[in-house]
């Protein structure tokens, strides 16, 4: 049986930096494809994240999908993809939470859903502000052959605090594996 050993993203803030740090912190690999120049949101990828640049910004079949090369070499060098939304629930402060119905059009976690579908990828899409999200994400992964997998989801521009909450999400999924990977003696 294959267990989880690597997390790929692209690195853009919000769910795929939340991503990156919660593998790394629980001791599995991590890696993936970011744009050319490392830009994010926030303005470079932090050089700790272990990722390799495209050599071009956009997918010849995304054009205006902005990182979307990424994204896609992303989902396609991956055994599967987590997708995390934000939905409502996520936000963290009563202001913002009435400000919010639902999270902002995300093209490029859309355009990771439309990979996922193009490469015939396993694909579980989750709101971060599921009270049953950690268990039905460890569900889906121990149903599945998963070395590689990919997550994606908004940026914190897009979804102001995914980020924390993401992580805090994946950091306890990401621990879980880490009990089975000893169980199975790595």
């Amino acid at each position: 049986m294959r267990t989880l050993a690597r997390v790929i993203s692209g690195g853009q803030t919000g769910v795929d930096q939340a991503a990156l740090w919660a593998a790394r912190d629980c001791g599995l690999a991590i890696g993936g494809w970011c744009p050319p120049g490392r830009g994010c949101d926030s303005g470079v990828i932090p050089l700790e994240f272990p990722l390799q640049e495209t050599e071009h910004e956009r997918s010849p079949d995304a054009p205006d999908v902005p990182r979307s090369q990424r994204t896609e070499w992303n989902v396609r060098d991956s055994d599967a993809t987590l997708v995390i939304r934000s939905g409502k629930a996520s936000h963290s402060d009563a202001a913002t939470e009435e400000a919010a119905t639902e999270e902002e059009p995300d093209l490029g976690t859309d355009w990771a859903v439309q990979c996922a579908a193009r490469y015939e990828r396993p694909l579980q899409v989750c709101d971060v502000g599921d009270p049953n999200a950690k268990e039905k994400i460890q569900q889906w992964l121990a149903g599945l052959p998963i070395r590689t997998l990919n997550v994606a989801g908004p940026g914190e521009s897009t979804a102001p605090g995914i980020g924390r909450r993401a992580y805090e999400l994946l950091r306890r999924v990401f621990e879980e594996s880490d009990k089975r990977r000893e169980g199975n003696g790595r």
